[in-house]
């Protein structure tokens, strides 16, 4: 396991070794305020000890019109900063870095009236979602959202933030020209909605905060991932964390002899066109397939999220060669519900007091 295991710096950042635990929602939590909960902190606090080089934390809006859901942590008000500035201390303790994510989630969210760069429908779980063409005026106000976001999240203390621009939410419905109909600057450069936030954001922060996107692959096809990667980097983003882009709307892809998720292959061919560090997610299951990925692709990070949910000391456990569990992929995920009745978790509990 060297590579994995080995340290990297991201900016000025020191990262102790090559495993990022990516930002993942945890329904039910927290009330529509948007507050942080004793229970976010430690939740966040069990992952840092656990031995990953860095967390990115859970998506959180921008905009209480632009949640996902009612119950979703969010960062669009001051009073917000003190509790996220516990879990950033939490974490901080035990030695680990940690990212904010920032969201907005466009047609996928939970309002009444829903934004999208042009007008869109869609289902989504048996629901048909109405995306309202925005107006110049919402473009800037949602611009503004983010950039005060950012501003926040240092303020509470975390090392960087990561844009969300993928999951079919509303910055990868820009990217995205099956989506994104206008006519417009913002239509003829889908890039731009969210090269104008990465530029304000760097002019409102120390240049020491790191800044980087969440990026779908697949927007529609690899080609386009790749553009949009390279004109980031050219305006000054810090990190790709590579995942899919808008569901329904993408054409994903691999060689057929490639062992691993379309999406990370993905993310090994835009790593051929950039300099900054590229994350790798989905699926990776164990520490010798995300050790393998890291020599196979040159990506600079492996993403492990579910195995997390079940292990918090998955980083520990592969470093010292135990068993690290692995995600059952229930049909409705017991985690969120229980994490003691997580089935992943039940089972390699039980290995471990019978002794295996």
């Amino acid at each position: 396991m060297n590579k994995l295991f080995e340290a990297m710096n991201l900016k000025n950042l020191k990262i102790k070794n090559r495993i990022c635990v990516p930002p993942m929602v945890c329904y039910n939590w927290v009330e529509e305020d948007g507050y942080a909960v004793q229970r976010n902190i430690d939740h966040y606090r069990a992952i840092a000890r656990g031995g990953a080089g860095l967390i990115i934390q859970e998506a959180t809006c921008v905009d209480p019109e632009g949640k996902l859901s009612k119950d979703q942590l969010g960062i669009w008000e001051d009073g917000q900063i003190d509790g996220l500035k516990e879990i950033v201390d939490a974490v901080h303790e035990e030695d680990c870095p940690i990212f904010l994510q920032i969201h907005h989630a466009g047609v996928n969210g939970s309002g009444e009236y829903l934004l999208c760069p042009s007008d869109y429908e869609m289902d989504k779980d048996g629901e048909k979602r109405i995306g309202h063409e925005m107006t110049k005026e919402q473009i800037q106000k949602v611009q503004d959202q983010f950039v005060k976001a950012a501003v926040r999240a240092y303020q509470a203390g975390y090392d960087g933030v990561e844009l969300h621009g993928c999951h079919s939410y509303l910055m990868c419905e820009f990217f995205n020209s099956r989506v994104n109909k206008r006519t417009d600057e913002y239509g003829q450069y889908p890039e731009r909605f969210a090269v104008e936030i990465l530029e304000r954001i760097k002019e409102a922060v120390p240049k020491e905060f790191i800044v980087g996107i969440r990026l779908g692959a697949f927007e529609p096809a690899l080609t386009d991932g790749i553009r949009h990667a390279k004109l980031l980097e050219e305006h000054g983003i810090d990190f790709l964390d590579i995942s899919y882009g808008f569901s329904g709307e993408d054409e994903p892809g691999a060689p057929k002899d490639f062992p691993y998720k379309d999406v990370i292959h993905a993310a090994g061919e835009i790593k051929k066109h950039v300099s900054v560090p590229v994350f790798a997610v989905n699926s990776i299951t164990d520490a010798r397939m995300a050790e393998d990925i890291l020599e196979r692709t040159g990506v600079d990070m492996a993403d492990i999220g579910r195995g997390v949910l079940v292990n918090y000391n998955w980083a520990i456990d592969a470093k010292e060669g135990r068993d690290t569990g692995r995600c059952l992929h229930c049909k409705e995920c017991q985690w969120g519900i229980d994490a003691e009745k997580c089935a992943g978790r039940v089972l390699l509990n039980r290995k471990r007091n019978m002794g295996e």
